[in-house]
């Protein structure tokens, strides 16, 4: 069985697809086989389609999930017109504190027009990059413990100071694929989510540009850390995981049956792991992640045993 290259990988399950007590099973499970990072919902406040069906506050489900393992990392998206400035950099520093190391800082802008139901602020996609650029050029600051003043158009701050300061600044990922989200990635970001499905000449096109921001910048690209979702879905026929693909990322409705096909983790486990392996050497991937979103929890299980690293990292975070 080929194993995934350098033995990282990471997994995710979002949208609020299950219970707090089956997530919290299979983040335990996951970090018992030697998954380095979970990805789970964050800052979704309004999620329509699901009905009743809970909706659970992201950084509170983060804090105790920490509390119920030992080593597995957490990445769970904070958007950016849910904070202000200082207080996401403090929630960050906090967790921080409690669980060193244990956090990938996934932020980025959003685009659920549902947020307006709720009442938080909703300007368009560019003015939204800015003010994430505004949030971690003071976030970066803050987190040194230096009194950070900021006159921005986003993000104003009198002297704003944070206690303790972070002897190590937390890893800050940053996801998106346009090019104004790519200019914030080679600005501030230590890692890359690339947000774009599993389509050669997509991702080609897409890193050709982070390529062209990070010229603009004088930075070398290959200083920040590349993740990229794999949709996951052992035992199904193309056509199904196609259409829970569909169903559970809606926001890549514009790309066709065809380009999307490929690049699902269909049929068997082994021919998924050879898949993987193959896609994350070719696209220079650092961190591939399952994405078993929608699957209930036996089946989610099963698919992380399958997609496992063969060797398990050190009990505790570094």
């Amino acid at each position: 069985m080929n194993s995934v290259p350098n033995e990282r990988i990471a997994f995710a399950t979002i949208w609020h697809q299950l219970p707090f007590e089956d997530l919290r099973e299979l983040v335990q499970h996951a970090e018992g086989l030697g998954y380095e990072a979970a990805y789970l919902d964050g800052d979704v406040g309004f999620v329509p389609s699901l009905g009743d069906a809970d909706v659970l506050d992201g950084w509170t489900v983060q804090t105790a999930l920490a509390a119920a393992t030992a080593r597995i990392r957490f990445a769970s998206i904070r958007l950016v017109h849910h904070w202000n400035a200082f207080r996401l950099a403090q929630a960050v520093a906090t967790f921080e504190r409690i669980s060193p190391g244990r956090q990938r800082v996934l932020v980025s802008v959003g685009g659920q027009h549902g947020d307006k139901a709720i009442g938080l602020p909703f300007p368009g996609h560019k003015a939204r990059v800015a003010w994430l650029d505004e949030t971690l050029s003071a976030a970066r600051r803050l987190w040194t413990g230096e009194a950070v003043d900021s006159d921005g158009d986003f993000v104003r701050l009198d002297g704003a100071r944070l206690r303790p300061p972070l002897l190590t600044p937390p890893f800050v990922e940053v996801g998106g694929a346009s090019n104004e989200i790519l200019d914030v990635v080679a600005r501030h970001a230590d890692g890359w989510n690339v947000n774009r499905p599993v389509i050669p000449h997509e991702i080609g096109r897409v890193t050709n540009s982070f390529q062209r921001a990070c010229d603009r910048v004088g930075r070398d690209p290959a200083e920040v850390e590349r993740s990229l979702w794999f949709f996951a879905r052992p035992d199904h026929s193309s056509e199904e995981a196609l259409k829970a693909y569909r169903r559970f990322a809606p926001w890549f409705r514009h790309f066709t049956d065809r380009d999307l096909a490929p690049g699902l983790l269909h049929g068997s486990i082994e021919n998924g792991r050879q898949a993987l392996a193959a896609a994350s050497q070719d696209l220079a991937l650092d961190l591939p992640v399952i994405d078993v979103t929608g699957l209930p929890l036996s089946a989610a299980k099963e698919t992380l045993d399958g997609f496992a690293p063969r060797h398990k990292p050190a009990s505790s975070a570094s």
